[in-house]
């Protein structure tokens, strides 16, 4: 379904990318400082089979909303970010680009509301498919991700799938592609999703493996571990990547839909002690915000890398695991988990020897956008893109 992308030359060589690589960019990244902005312009169109503009929302009445007018259109001497999103595909044709509708700020209440009817539902999906027309974008990924929850009804659970199968019939018709996000919470999972439905009606499922764990567990461990740590008990079995795909298999979602998420980012946490710095080490306290992402308890790839080469922090690798963690004791005691180059490949491998019908970013603008710790700009996204590429052929 999806075309390999053509390889482009610029300052350097980039990789052939082939298969599902889907790339999110945050359309809040425009208003970081320093190495933390990131313009449209500096995205490597080549870099993913598909990149999804976050977030749209919606209105009161059901339609669609542009939630940053300034920065989204035109008008009014806007930046223009849908329209310089979509020309992309100027530069590389067989380039998707998808507009996301939700996200976890947008909650569940009106989502809920225009599910209930075939009539409210036909008016959003009416008015999202006049907005992706008009600025050229392939697709919707309807990011709807917490059914139920989050301020939503039971009846969710049902609306959800008469929601999907509307929408992907009238995009079809259109020529444009339907993907979702969906939670890795078992939990939700069970409440939320009629698994076997939803798979007849989207392209393709993405999972959000990450956030895992993070600051509110009051311990340190990896937000988005392949596999189980050995001293995992109890619910804590289930919070790695493996046992969440393995689960959304096991419930009916085929392989080839499933979409891994691999972070961007790290989850961190101020340490009790400096004594204790492996995993589950008592951390009461959400990490230091960084500079550009401004955030206590999260710090993008680009700073977490740019502070290790600056500040010294230590790197580790927990026995029996994939993914990296540091800290730095000396002044703040930070500690975050978090992805580098050696677990990308690992992951990369990890979905294409499951079959898995492709991987996921969240988000791009949180790599190494410029290139100020490795040389090579974008360098997680396009290790993890290589390898699968690579490994699923």
């Amino acid at each position: 379904m999806w075309k390999p992308l053509l390889l482009l030359l610029s300052v350097s060589t980039l990789p052939l990318i082939e298969g599902a690589v889907l790339c999110y960019f945050e359309s809040w990244a425009v208003y970081r400082i320093g190495d933390g902005k990131v313009e449209i312009s500096e995205l490597e169109p080549a870099l993913c089979t598909h990149y999804i503009y976050a977030f749209a929302g919606i209105n009161a009445d059901f339609t669609i909303r542009v939630l940053d007018p300034w920065a989204d259109l035109c008008d009014g001497g806007g930046k223009c970010g849908y329209d310089k999103f979509t020309a992309m595909k100027n530069t590389d044709p067989s380039l998707l680009t998808l507009l996301a509708v939700g996200g976890w700020n947008d909650g569940s209440v009106l989502y809920s509301k225009m599910a209930e009817t075939a009539e409210t539902r036909a008016v959003f999906i009416k008015s999202a498919i006049q907005l992706l027309k008009l600025h050229n974008f392939d697709g919707l990924d309807f990011c709807w991700t917490y059914p139920t929850q989050n301020g939503g009804a039971p009846e969710d659970r049902v609306n959800y799938v008469h929601l999907l199968r509307e929408l992907k019939e009238a995009l079809e018709a259109e020529g444009m592609v339907l993907t979702i996000s969906v939670s890795p919470s078992k939990s939700i999972i069970n409440e939320a999703y009629d698994v076997p439905a939803i798979a007849q009606h989207v392209d393709l499922v993405s999972v959000t493996t990450y956030d895992l764990h993070g600051p509110w567990d009051h311990y340190t461990h990896h937000h988005s571990g392949l596999y189980a740590f050995s001293e995992d008990t109890g619910d804590n079995l289930f919070l790695n990547v493996d046992a969440v795909i393995s689960y959304w298999v096991a419930e009916g979602m085929p392989a080839n839909k499933l979409v891994m998420g691999v972070p961007m980012f790290g989850r961190c946490w101020t340490l009790d002690s400096v004594d204790t710095h492996g995993y589950y080490a008592p951390a009461s306290l959400p990490g230091e915000a960084g500079p550009w992402t401004s955030t206590k308890g999260f710090m993008a790839y680009a700073e977490i890398c740019m502070k290790q080469a600056k500040e010294g922090w230590t790197v580790a690798v927990e026995e029996g695991c994939n993914e990296p963690y540091t800290y730095h004791l000396s002044s703040n005691k930070i500690w975050c988990s978090y992805e580098n180059h050696d677990s990308v490949i690992i992951k990369a491998q990890y979905a294409a020897d499951h079959g898995l019908g492709g991987v996921m970013v969240w988000s791009v603008n949180d790599d190494d956008a410029h290139g100020v710790c490795g040389g090579r700009k974008y360098d997680l996204t396009f290790t993890l893109a290589d390898t699968f590429n690579k490994a699923s052929n």
